[in-house]
C-alpha cells in the first residue's frame, strides 16, 4: 500500500533564509543564534557560533533546517528560535496535516537525494519553488504519529548505545593507565632494544593497483582502516609466528596483528616482542605510552623509547584479561550500533513507502549485546 502524496508546499510552510545586515552579526550571544549553512550542523542539532541582533528570516524551535546552497540537502533540527541565512531553508509542518518529526524523518531519509533538485552552474542551490513542488507521502496523522514513535524508540536506543561506547572508551583508557602504572610495583626495568626480537623491520609495500576486494590474505598499512584490501600472492605475505605491532614512520596509528598479512604501504614497520611478553601485553604497553605521550616523539618513533618497565608474565596475563574484556564489550556495542542503524534504516524505508506495520518490537539498550558491562 502506498500513501497519498501532496506537494510539500501544501503541508509545510517553507521559509527560505536571507542574509541579515552584516553589522548585526556578533559572537557574544546578542540576539538569536545565526545559522548560515551546513557548517554549524551536528548529528541532529546545529551548534551556534554566531548570533544576529536583526534577523531577516526566522526558524522556530523544531523547524527542519535544510541546506539549500552548496552543499545541498543536509538536514538538522532547530533547537531554538534562530536566524537563518540564505544557505538554509526552514520547514514547518502545518498542524492537523503533518507531524513535525515525521517531516524531519522524511527529509533525513532523502538527505542524499536533495541535490537532484539543485540548480545553478556556479553554486548548487535549491529554490523555494523546487521545494514547495516536491511530492511527499502523507499518511493519516495517527499513522504518522505511530511511525515517529517507533523511529524515536530506535533513535533513543542508538543514543544510549553510543553513550555506552563512549563510557567504555573512557573506562578502557582509565584502566589501561591504572594497570600499567609501575609506581610502587616491583617490576623489571629493561632497555627497549632488549624487549624485541629485532630492530623494527621495514617491508616494501604492495602497490595499490594490486589490491583486491577479496582474497586469501589481508593487506594492512598504517591508516585508520585496519584492513585496506586483499591479495592472493603468498610470496608477498609476511608470515608470523607470534603477534606483531605495526606502525608507520609518520603516524600515531599502530595495530596489533596476530595473523599472516601483507603490507600495503612503504614506510610501514613491524616490531616483534620477545619472550619477555605475554601475547598482546606488549601492544597494551605501547598503547599506554602512546595515549599518555610517555616517551614518544611527535611522529611516534618507537626507537625513541629507551627503557620499559615490565611486570612478571603472570601479571601481564591478568592485565591482558582485564583490558581485553573491555575491548570485547566494545566490539559487541559496535555490532549493536550496526544492527540498530540497519533497523532504523529499514523501518524508515518501509514506513515512508507505505509498508508500515505496527510491531511489538521495542529495542532496548541491550539489544544485540548479549553480555554484561565489564566491571
Amino acid at each position: 500500500m502506498s500513501y497519498p502524496t501532496k506537494k510539500l508546499g501544501e503541508v509545510v510552510d517553507v521559509v527560505m533564509g536571507q542574509s541579515p545586515p552584516s553589522s548585526s552579526y556578533n559572537e557574544c550571544g546578542e540576539g538569536l543564534p545565526f545559522f548560515q549553512g551546513k557548517a554549524e550542523f551536528g548529528e541532529i542539532y546545529p551548534t551556534p557560533v554566531k548570533y544576529c541582533s536583526s534577523p531577516s528570516r526566522i526558524a522556530e524551535a523544531n523547524d527542519v533546517l535544510m541546506s539549500v546552497r552548496a552543499p545541498v540537502g543536509n538536514i538538522n533540527l532547530a533547537k531554538e528560535k534562530s536566524c537563518v541565512g540564505r544557505g538554509l531553508g526552514a520547514l514547518r509542518a502545518k498542524k492537523n496535516i503533518m507531524n513535525q518529526m515525521f517531516l524531519f524523518y522524511f527529509m533525513k531519509k532523502n538527505e542524499n537525494n536533495w541535490s537532484k533538485l539543485s540548480t545553478g552552474s556556479t553554486f548548487s542551490a535549491i529554490k523555494g519553488s523546487n521545494l514547495r513542488n516536491f511530492e511527499i507521502p502523507v499518511p493519516p496523522l495517527a499513522i504518522q504519529k505511530q511511525i515517529v514513535e517507533r523511529l524515536d524508540k530506535i533513535a533513543e536506543a542508538q543514543k544510549l548505545n553510543d553513550g555506552l561506547i563512549q563510557k567504555t572508551d573512557e573506562l578502557f583508557q582509565s584502566l589501561l593507565h591504572k594497570e600499567l602504572n609501575p609506581a610502587g610495583r616491583d617490576w623489571e626495568e629493561n632497555k627497549f632494544i632488549n624487549c624485541i626480537e629485532k630492530n623494527p623491520l621495514k617491508i616494501k609495500g604492495i602497490p595499490r593497483e594490486k589490491y583486491q576486494s577479496v582474497g586469501k590474505f589481508p593487506i594492512i598499512d598504517q591508516s585508520d582502516k585496519f584492513i585496506v584490501g586483499y591479495i592472493d600472492n603468498e610470496d608477498a605475505v609476511y608470515k608470523i609466528d607470534s603477534p606483531v605491532i605495526i606502525f608507520g614512520d609518520h603516524t600515531r596509528i599502530f595495530k596489533y596483528v596476530d595473523f599472516n598479512f601483507a603490507i600495503g604501504a612503504d614506510g610501514t614497520q613491524i616490531i616483534i616482542p620477545n619472550a619477555k611478553f605475554f601475547p598482546k601485553f606488549f601492544y597494551f604497553l605501547m598503547l599506554n605510552l602512546k595515549i599518555n605521550n610517555l616517551g614518544y616523539s611527535r611522529h611516534f618513533k618507537l626507537l625513541k623509547i629507551k627503557k620499559l618497565i615490565i611486570p612478571p608474565l603472570k601479571t601481564q596475563q591478568q592485565i591482558v584479561a582485564k583490558l581485553s574484556a573491555v575491548q570485547d564489550y566494545k566490539i559487541k556495542l559496535l555490532a549493536q550500533r550496526t544492527k540498530l542503524k540497519e533497523l532504523f534504516e529499514s523501518v524508515l524505508h518501509k514506513s515512508m513507502s507505505g509498508e508500515y506495520k505496527k510491531s511489538k518490537f521495542t529495542p532496548s539498550p541491550n539489544f544485540g549485546v548479549g553480555a554484561q558491562r565489564p566491571q
